[in-house]
């Protein structure tokens, strides 16, 4: 019992709760920033993650709409492209832009097309072109999509974790230079009578 008072004391002086008369306003609210801010990110982490998933998602959606009206045309690839450093099945490829030829609208067309790494020149590329023959990216696979939306969500979160952690810290400057005005008044107030005596 007494072991959990002791424990209940010192946690109530450190939150500023102990009834101390020489504890000043911006003493106390400095020691809640922190817990403040805790509170403050628990209670927000849902909604950001929430809505950078969805953010995410509607963005993948709308290329997916958009994809729709895109139609693929063979492209012969004019250079090679280098391959990923490690072979493992696929999993470590990656897309290159690389120049090929290809036809549109009746004429032949060469440009910068996306291939995966390791394609060779001479080769034959399936290119997706939208309705005006400019080359566009595949749209993102349900991995891809997922992955785009974890690391998303995980900037966003980093990105709050910033955000409250530069208020906690511009609050406490904010303290600082107001605690120190006022010492600096409490001074002037009492040094003279204080240096005088004698």
């Amino acid at each position: 019992m007494m072991a959990t008072t002791t424990r209940w004391v010192k946690l109530s002086r450190r939150l500023g709760m102990d009834g101390n008369p020489l504890r000043r306003p911006a003493d106390k609210l400095e020691v809640w920033l922190v817990p403040v801010a805790i509170a403050v990110f628990l209670a927000l982490s849902p909604v950001v993650a929430t809505g950078m998933s969805a953010w995410v998602h509607a963005d993948s959606s709308a290329g997916q709409r958009a994809a729709q009206s895109w139609h693929p045309v063979k492209a012969v690839l004019l250079q090679s492209v280098p391959g990923p450093a490690e072979s493992d099945g696929g999993a470590n490829t990656w897309t290159v832009w690389a120049r090929a030829e290809w036809t549109f609208g009746g004429r032949q067309v060469t440009g910068k097309v996306p291939v995966p790494a390791g394609s060779r020149a001479g080769s034959t590329q399936t290119v997706l072109l939208n309705r005006a023959g400019v080359v566009e990216l595949p749209p993102e696979s349900a991995s891809q999509v997922a992955g785009l939306a974890d690391t998303a969500t995980a900037v966003g979160l980093t990105a709050l974790a910033a955000l409250l952690a530069g208020l906690t810290w511009l609050t406490r400057r904010a303290l600082d230079r107001r605690r120190l005005a006022r010492w600096e008044s409490a001074w002037l107030m009492v040094g003279p009578r204080w240096s005088h005596r004698g």
